[in-house]
C-alpha cells in the first residue's frame, strides 16, 4: 500500500484494447486510499463508483490535455504513484513516483508511418517526439512482452528501467498451446481475424490469401471485425472481392468484449496475420476460448504462445498455404525431373 494517492493519468484512451486494459485497473484499485483518475471524456465509467476514486475529465484537445499535465504537475505529491497508462511520461516533471505503461509499438518500433492518413501520422509523430524527449519524467518503464522491452531499452536514455509485466484482465484458461490441433466441427465460422483496420493488421495480405484459395477452389468462411465507418475503404475492397471471387467473409462490425467472446466459440480457428503488435491480445483470448492458431511466424507471437501452424506475414501464398495446412489439404509435390528429363524436354521444345 503506498503512503500517499495513487493516479491514473489516462487521458488519451477511451477504445479498444486500451480501453478493456484500463477499466480492468480500474476495477483492481484497492479500497483503501485515495486514487485519482484523469481520463479522457469519451471514457465510460459506472455511476456506482467508490467513494474513495476521485475522477476528473479531459476533453480531447490540446489544450485540454495541456492543462490536464499541469494540473497533474502541481497535484502530484512526493509519496504519491502516478500510473501514466496512454504510453507518454508526463510533460512535466513530477515530485511522486511516474510509472509508465507503453502499449503503442508505433511509438518505440523505427516504422515508417506514410501508410497512415495525415491526421494520425501527425499525431504519433508528435506522441514519438514526446516519448523521446521526456523519458527522464519517468520512474519506471512497463511493457507486456520481451520484444517490447528490447525495442524501448534501445530509445530509453537516464538509466530509467523497462520491467515486463504482461496482464489481462482475467488470464484463466491462458496456454501456450491450444487444446484442439485441428479444425473444430460444427461451428459457424472456419477462421475468425478479430482486429481493427489500421495497415499494421495485414487484412490485405490476408484477403489476397483467399482469393488464392479461391482460385484452388478452397473456400473457408472468414469473420472480421471492422468498423465499416472508421474503414470504408477496406469493407468496400472486401465485398468487391467476395463479389469477384466467391469468398465467405463476413464482416460482423467492431464488437465490446463480451461480443467478441461469444465470437470465438462460433469459430474453429484463430488466424492473426498483423505485422506487428506490442502484446497482441486476441491471442490470449483466442487460446483461452480454446481455439487453434495460425499467425504470424514473428517475435511478438511466440512472446504470447506457440501457434499450430505459422507463416510468413509478407506473403500471400504464406498465408494461403498455412491455411491449407491446417485444413488437412496437401500441397502438390513439385514435379521435378532429372537430368535426362530435362534436357529431353528442352530438345523436344527446341524441334
Amino acid at each position: 500500500m503506498i503512503k500517499g494517492k495513487f493516479f491514473i493519468h489516462a487521458t488519451n484512451v477511451h477504445q479498444g484494447g486500451g480501453k478493456a486494459l484500463l477499466w480492468s485497473v480500474i476495477k483492481s484499485l484497492p479500497s483503501q486510499g485515495l486514487s485519482v483518475l484523469v481520463l479522457d471524456s469519451r471514457m465510460a465509467l459506472p455511476d456506482d463508483l467508490p467513494e474513495n476514486i476521485q475522477v476528473k475529465k479531459v476533453s480531447p484537445t490540446i489544450l485540454q490535455r495541456t492543462n490536464a499535465e499541469l494540473w497533474l504537475s502541481r497535484n502530484v505529491q512526493s509519496q504519491d504513484v502516478v500510473l501514466c497508462f496512454g504510453n507518454l511520461p508526463p510533460l512535466f516533471r513530477l515530485r511522486g513516483r511516474a510509472v509508465v505503461f507503453v502499449q503503442n509499438r508505433y511509438l518505440i518500433d523505427d516504422v515508417p508511418l506514410r501508410s497512415f492518413p495525415l491526421g494520425v501520422k501527425l499525431r504519433l509523430t508528435i506522441e514519438r517526439l514526446w516519448l523521446s524527449s521526456r523519458m527522464a519524467n519517468a520512474s519506471e518503464f512497463i511493457v507486456q512482452t520481451p520484444t517490447m522491452q528490447k525495442l524501448l531499452e534501445k530509445k530509453v536514455r537516464y538509466g530509467v528501467p523497462v520491467r515486463v509485466l504482461p496482464f489481462v484482465a482475467k488470464p484463466e484458461g491462458y496456454t501456450r498451446g491450444a487444446q484442439h490441433k485441428e479444425m473444430r466441427k460444427e461451428r459457424e465460422y472456419d477462421f475468425i481475424y478479430v482486429a481493427s483496420g489500421e495497415p499494421h493488421k495485414n487484412h490485405i495480405r490476408l484477403l489476397d490469401a483467399w482469393c488464392l484459395l479461391a482460385e484452388e477452389g478452397v473456400f473457408p468462411s472468414l469473420c472480421l471485425t471492422l468498423d465499416e465507418v472508421r474503414f470504408a475503404d477496406l469493407c468496400c475492397e472486401i465485398k468487391a472481392l467476395r463479389d469477384q471471387y466467391g469468398l465467405k467473409i463476413i464482416n460482423v462490425g467492431e464488437l465490446m468484449h463480451q461480443g467478441v467472446v461469444a465470437l470465438y466459440k462460433n469459430a474453429s480457428a484463430a488466424i492473426y496475420p498483423s505485422t506487428f503488435e506490442s502484446f497482441g491480445l486476441p491471442l490470449i483470448e483466442a487460446r483461452q476460448a480454446g481455439l487453434p492458431v495460425l499467425a504470424a511466424e514473428l517475435d511478438y507471437v511466440r512472446d504470447v504462445l506457440d501457434p499450430e501452424q505459422s507463416f510468413d506475414p509478407e506473403s500471400s501464398v504464406s498465408i494461403a498455404r498455412a491455411v491449407k495446412r491446417f485444413m488437412g489439404r496437401e500441397e502438390q509435390a513439385l514435379p521435378v525431373l532429372d537430368a535426362q528429363q530435362f534436357m529431353d524436354s528442352v530438345l523436344g521444345k527446341a524441334k
